[in-house]
């Protein structure tokens, strides 16, 4: 190793421990991130059933785990802000609703994608 840190596929595999310890801490602590993988466990393989075309099914998945990628995200916002303080402050609380409304958005997403996909096939 040199004194930069791992190099080529050392790298590549001290990066993969570090995101499986990053998910095992949000689903650990998160109860939130525990419901949509939950979530995402059932509706991932219906995206894949129920896509009608390759470019569907990718898509139906693609929006499912944005959701999760989202609320990872808004967890590392909350862990920081948590570790900052507990105090009660406006920025605080601020970050942490702009995380929680990214979150949202991404479930709206979810529900329109799934929708503009689904619906028409099913309708007709």
């Amino acid at each position: 190793m040199s004194a930069q840190g791992p190099q080529g596929i050392d790298r590549i595999f001290k990066a993969f421990g570090f995101s499986m310890k990053g998910f095992r801490a949000a689903y650990v602590n998160e109860a939130a991130f525990r419901q949509e993988t939950w979530l995402a466990s059932i509706l991932i393989p219906l995206g894949l059933w129920l896509g009608p075309t390759p470019l569907d099914k990718a898509i139906l998945v693609a929006v499912i785990l944005l959701v999760l990628m989202v609320e990872l995200l808004n967890s590392g916002i909350e862990t920081i802000v948590d570790w900052v303080s507990t105090d009660h402050h406006e920025l605080a609380g601020r970050a942490k609703d702009i995380g929680s409304a990214a979150v949202f958005l991404s479930l709206i997403n979810v529900l329109i994608v799934w929708g503009l996909v689904l619906l028409p096939r099913y309708l007709n």
